[in-house]
Formats: structure tokens, sequence, C-alpha cells
């Protein structure tokens, strides 16, 4: 049961950190649960107090989550179409096959909603950028939460004792 329980805690260490990058996914909130999973083994401990902390700064991240992006547009004079042009021009910058799409798509995607909602390319421009450099460093800060995450799982992992089975 403990090598399922393990098995299914790296599914979600994985899944949080690439959910780092997809709005779709709560990334910090998915590898703290994977920790959840992990503290449920047999021959690994992981304290209450860790669980409780970790829970705690991945919902912290969790709402930043929302504050940053709408800071950075609001920041350099942008709207919500400029927030949701972000949202789109990221889904399609992961799926696309351009190189960086995951980097040119928000910034592109910023830049139309702004230009669809104010038709000023130098106020759409100044907003795309703001909303662009809020997104990265809301990823930013989920995928170092994720990696950090990752890391007390490996860590965890390498003290276990006793067999899996």
């Amino acid at each position: 049961m403990d090598i399922f329980l393990v098995i299914i805690s790296l599914f979600l260490m994985v899944l949080g950190l690439v959910g780092s990058f997809l709005p779709v996914l709560p990334g910090p909130l998915t590898s703290w649960v994977g920790l959840l999973v992990l503290h449920f083994t047999n021959g690994i401990e992981l304290s209450k107090t860790l669980i409780f902390t970790t829970l705690i700064f991945a919902i912290f991240i969790w709402l930043l989550d929302y504050v940053i992006p709408a800071i950075g547009t609001k920041r350099f004079g942008g709207s919500k179409s400029g927030m949701v042009g972000t949202t789109l021009g990221l889904v399609i910058g992961l799926i696309s096959p351009i190189p960086f799409g995951i980097i040119i798509g928000p910034f592109v995607g910023a830049f139309i909603g702004e230009m669809l909602h104010k038709e000023d390319v130098n106020r759409a421009s100044k907003a795309a950028f703001g909303s662009f450099l809020g997104f990265i460093t809301s990823t930013f800060l989920k995928f170092i939460v994720a990696i950090v995450y990752f890391g007390f799982f490996i860590t965890k992992l390498g003290t276990h004792t006793g067999p899996w089975w």
C-alpha cells in the first residue's frame, strides 16, 4: 500500500510543478496534496506542523496568484481585457509549436486584449508588459514553492525506513 501512496504522491508533485505554469491547476496546492499523501505512508514522518505550515503557505501563494497579475496590469494602466488576453495567450502558447510560446503567448494575448479594449498601441503595450510581468512573477513564485515541496518529498523519501510493501 505504501508504494501506491508514494507513486500517487510523486504524481501529485510532478503535477504541481506543471500546475505552476498552467492557469487551470493550482500548482503549490497540488504539490501540498502530494505531501499530505506522503504523510499517510508508513515509515515516513512528516510533522503536523510541516503539513499545516505548507498548507497555509500554499493557500497564500494561490491567493497571490490572482492578485499579482492584477497589480501588474493595473500598475501599467491595463484592464481586465489584458488579464483575459494574458491567460488565453498562455494557453495558446502552451499548445503552439512556437519556441518559447509559454513566454511569448501571455504578452501577445495581453496586447491583443488591451487593443480590443482601448485601441491605443502605446497604452496597450504598457498594459501588456505589466500583465506579462505580473504573470511571470506569479508563475515564478508558484514554481519555487512547488520545487521546495518537491524537495521536502525527496528529502523525506530518502529518510524512509523499512520495506515499501
